[in-house]
């Protein structure tokens, strides 16, 4: 996706979830920063001994997500990161749910070569209603000197749709148009669900010099058809113990499913 971060082609970008973060409704104290990154540690190690190209971290525990994030979200999540990272052989990027600005912060102070969030666009989601500065965040960006961090941008977000509704690809145009995005993701109605191929194919039309990303529902049953369109895939639920979001990661299926990218290739 991306030859300077990327040594192959079709690159598997794996999740790695942060269970509930101090401060989010589900924290368990007794777990506390510790287990989180205890947790989150043993994940990361399994999938780069799976063979995955990169990873993603996430707050993904910290439902319902915010649309901006407190001081506590981004300490803990730069802490963890950088202890997981310090002999990480896999480059790696930061997502904050839905919080742009503190994805590249975190980013910037752990030396993270890409971030994942939304940019464009107005959406009605389970969250609320979204509205992405993105104006703001290219701007911060800027600021902190961190132009040279990737931006995966969704164009049609999980558990949420566009306000008012427009065609994918004329949003994916759009995004490419104006200079907010390195890669677009793709994604399914939520995390889990698959991403659709026809989706994925007329995003690909649309912009076929920007990297397009398979962004949710990727298994190792289905990723043939989506990566033959996708140029990377991110992948999460369907490496965990019984294909369970807030399991921990499952070695055999993420072995399994690095053996089916691996043929594609």
């Amino acid at each position: 996706m991306f030859p300077d971060i990327f040594p192959t082609e079709k690159n598997v970008i794996a999740m790695v979830h942060f269970a509930p973060l101090p401060g989010s409704p589900l924290f368990d104290s007794k777990l506390g920063v510790s287990g989180i990154l205890e947790n989150a540690s043993r994940d990361a190690e399994t999938l780069v001994r799976a063979g995955v190209d990169g990873l993603l971290f996430c707050n993904e525990g910290d439902r319902l997500y915010q649309k901006r994030v407190g001081p506590e979200t981004v300490a803990t999540m730069a802490h963890c990161i950088s202890r997981i990272t310090e002999d990480l052989k896999v480059p790696f990027g930061v997502d904050v749910l839905w919080d742009m600005r503190a994805a590249l912060s975190i980013a910037k102070a752990t030396g993270a070569k890409y971030v994942r969030g939304l940019l464009t666009g107005v959406y009605g989601t389970d969250m609320g209603l979204l509205e992405p500065e993105g104006a703001e965040i290219l701007r911060f960006r800027r600021f902190i000197e961190a132009t040279d961090i990737k931006l995966l941008v969704n164009i049609n977000p999980e558990f949420g749709g566009a306000l008012p509704a427009r065609p994918i690809e004329l949003c994916a145009r759009s995004a490419v148009f104006i200079g907010l995005a390195d890669a677009l993701c793709v994604s399914g109605p939520m995390t889990g669900m698959e991403t659709s191929v026809e989706d994925l194919k007329k995003v690909k039309i649309a912009v076929p010099n920007t990297p397009v990303v398979c962004n949710t529902g990727a298994r190792k049953d289905n990723i043939a058809e989506r990566l033959v369109v996708a140029d990377a895939v991110i992948v999460g639920t369907s490496l965990k113990k019984d294909g369970l979001t807030w399991n921990p990661v499952d070695e055999n299926r993420a072995q399994e499913f690095m053996e089916a990218v691996k043929k594609l290739r």
